[in-house]
């Protein structure tokens, strides 16, 4: 599916001059139709940049630059990885630059850039394709699509390696996006209020249990990444601090009235019934409820325990939750 209707024409026609691209192109949309394993692939990527639960970090902003360099390499590996591309050739006069993947026979150079059209395209790649992946934290957005490198639609590199980058003018319709600013699976700490981050990032030493307690006490339904959960707890056994059990989160939460679902099958549906946010692979997403009384007319409910239970509101009394259906084994939607 084409991502913005003024340019579909003008895509058409572009694909439709190049077999290779059409190739590529529908051979990763075969992959990921909805392109959730690559916004996921992106998420993973830069919270592994961060490294949260060594570094507590959450922003972009907080990398070396050292780190923001190497991010490029490690969506290259990351995608690769996530969808079996082969290795590519060398290529070049002197077959001096590696292309990343090879595509159903089809050469292909990975480049990411958290700036849109800050592309970095060597001149070895000439005549050959480019994926090219944009990824904005803040702005929670991401983009990626197939470009054929082309001389007369790239600005002269005047950077030490001679790399060149896409002129602006030709950023929409020389490249075949396969999706555009999709929605970024969100870092939920780098957009919370300065007053409310503070209020779970705690200070100090052995405070890992109590930082992701607070964390899905104060950010209820909304879906939660692990890479979050990582930075809370700073520790490495950081899913240990979700499970039931004396002192953690869904125990102590529960008896607020406050159930965490996670990427299960069984929690998804019970979030989706409910009408709460209903967490994606690697998500978690906490909400208060309450047993349904004929008060709440017809809100949507789920049974739980032999009752039945709805979204609690401000004007609901705290009781203890139920507990949410065992998922021991269970891989991730």
């Amino acid at each position: 599916m084409l991502p913005f209707d003024e340019n579909a024409n003008v895509q058409a026609t572009l694909i439709a001059q190049d077999s290779d691209v059409r190739k590529v192109a529908d051979h990763i949309l075969s992959l990921d139709p909805d392109g959730k394993r690559f916004a996921a692939v992106l998420r993973d990527t830069i919270d592994q940049l961060l490294n949260g639960e060594t570094t507590g970090r959450y922003a972009w902003e907080q990398l070396f630059k050292t780190e923001k360099t190497h991010a490029g390499t490690l969506v290259e590996i990351n995608l690769q990885r996530e969808f079996k591309f082969d290795d590519g050739a060398d290529v070049g006069s002197h077959g001096q630059h590696p292309m990343d993947y090879k595509i159903l026979g089809v050469d292909v150079d990975c480049k990411f850039s958290q700036d849109f059209g800050g592309w970095m395209v060597p001149p070895e790649a000439m005549g050959h394709l480019c994926l090219l992946v944009w990824a904005d934290d803040l702005k929670s957005k991401w983009s990626a699509g197939i470009f054929r490198v082309r001389e007369e639609w790239l600005n002269t590199g005047s950077n030490r390696d001679k790399k060149l980058t896409l002129k602006a003018k030709y950023r929409m319709d020389k490249v075949h996006w396969l999706w555009h600013e999709e929605a970024l699976p969100e870092n939920v700490l780098l957009h919370l209020g300065d007053a409310t981050r503070k209020q779970i990032l705690l200070e100090g030493p052995r405070k890992g249990q109590q930082r992701v307690i607070e964390l899905f006490r104060r950010v209820q339904n909304r879906r939660i990444g692990r890479g979050a959960i990582r930075t809370a707890a700073k520790q490495l056994d950081y899913m240990a601090r979700l499970r039931e059990g004396k002192g953690r989160a869904r125990t102590v939460l529960r008896e607020e009235g406050i159930v965490i679902a996670g990427p299960y099958s069984k929690h998804r549906d019970i979030a989706c019934r409910i009408g709460a946010e209903v967490p994606q692979r690697g998500e978690f997403v906490s909400f208060r409820v309450a047993e349904a009384m004929p008060h709440h007319g017809d809100r949507p409910s789920v049974e739980l325990d032999g009752r039945r239970w709805v979204l609690a509101g401000p004007e609901d009394p705290v009781i203890t939750a139920p507990l949410l259906p065992k998922v021991t084994g269970e891989e991730e939607a």
